[in-house]
């Protein structure tokens, strides 16, 4: 209904509407363009940290402590990874699910924490460093708060549930 219905209110209102399109792409593509450096700098680090092991060390030393309270210690490099990528989120999930099967808990908290927590660096990289904006305030904080909120709670909620 939107494609026939947008295109039509526009040669009502007499807009040329392909030209406008065309303009939108461009700047589309423009803003492809500026974000590259921004999304370069992120995948180098995100190597970087993995890479040297201090994702592990650290995942080493907090895993008694959350199994303690029941968050099993395989889904904790997803409470790393999804502030990161989605798509590298996305792939853990699935191989959680491949060997743990669908049903078992550490699926079916991996699939709720994926759904419950966003990709903060990248939305912040991208969206950010798309507009020129250097210093984020409170975004940042924000935005990993809420993640660490998102993957609290989807542990909880599922203890409830299942």
């Amino acid at each position: 209904m939107m494609i026939v219905l947008i295109p039509l209110y526009a040669a009502f209102r007499k807009v040329p509407v392909y030209e406008t399109f065309i303009d939108g792409a461009k700047d589309g593509f423009q803003t492809a363009v500026s974000i590259i450096p921004h999304l370069v700098g992120m995948m180098t680090a995100i190597g970087m940290f993995r890479a040297s092991g201090a994702m592990d060390a650290m995942l080493g030393l907090v895993r008694p402590l959350f199994e303690q309270i029941g968050i099993p210690g395989e889904v904790l490099p997803l409470g790393l990874l999804r502030p990161i990528s989605g798509s590298g989120s996305l792939a853990y999930v699935t191989d959680l699910i491949k060997t743990h099967g669908p049903d078992s808990m550490i699926a079916r908290i991996a699939s709720t924490i994926q759904g419950s927590t966003d990709t903060t660096l990248y939305v912040l990289t991208v969206y950010f460093g798309a507009i020129g904006i250097r210093k984020t305030r409170y975004a940042l904080k924000v935005g990993l708060f809420s993640d660490a909120v998102g993957f609290f709670a989807a542990a909880a909620a599922c203890w409830l549930l299942f």
